[in-house]
């Protein structure tokens, strides 16, 4: 499986629960598409959201946010990390 690090624009204000509430909402059905979200980022200010994923590929990310009613902006595979 592939590193995903997905971005989400928009989200101004989100809170710490907000936050909690959308990767919960990702994690509950992320096994339909073989995805895995393992951590997700906010910056509330900005209203910038990032999440690391192990996933088959991009699209089955973006899938797992659209159902879960958050589609991502943009995804990026992430190759390599140290």
């Amino acid at each position: 499986m592939s590193r995903f690090m997905d971005v989400h624009h928009g989200m101004k204000d989100i809170t710490a629960e907000q936050l909690k509430q959308a990767h919960q909402a990702d994690l509950a059905i992320e096994k339909e598409e073989g995805v895995h979200f393992e951590k997700a980022w906010a910056d509330p200010q900005s209203g910038t959201v990032y999440c690391l994923s192990e996933a088959p590929s991009a699209e089955a990310v973006q899938r797992i946010h659209e159902r879960a009613g958050h589609p991502a902006d943009e995804v990026h595979p992430v190759p390599l990390a140290v």
